[in-house]
């Protein structure tokens, strides 16, 4: 089976054509050499896969005829990615957080509402 499309029947990807760019892209790499979408994907093989700035490491167990359910995958792959690759993903979401809060800055429609509200009840 090709390697895009072993990438969308084990639910990596949503489409085919996502497979196909990450492998173009470079993002996808078979036992330690980045692959384009027509190679071939063989049990015991280690794949890498980028995507959203984790690397995915997995191992091959078995090639699925075709797309599989979300319950169904583990039979299809071993996952060996390190629990470290996770954590830094959660460190990048907090800082994104913390770059900007919600609500600083201009006031949203509904903090404008508020403040006419008050402004309106003092004035009466």
């Amino acid at each position: 089976m090709r390697i895009d499309k072993y990438l969308w029947s084990t639910r990596y990807v949503k489409t085919r054509n996502m497979g196909t760019e990450a492998c173009k892209k470079g993002h996808v790499k078979v036992n330690g050499q980045t692959v384009k979408p027509s190679r071939e994907v063989f049990p015991m093989d280690n794949i890498v896969l980028r995507k959203n700035q984790i690397n995915y490491e997995f191992t091959v167990l078995d090639v699925p005829k075709s797309r599989v359910g979300a319950k169904l995958v583990d039979i299809y792959r071993k996952d060996t990615t390190p629990k470290e690759a996770f954590a830094a993903n959660e460190l990048l979401k907090l800082s994104k957080d913390h770059y900007r809060s919600k609500g600083s800055g201009r006031p949203t429609k509904k903090d404008r509402r508020d403040m006419d509200d008050y402004l309106d009840d003092e004035s009466e």
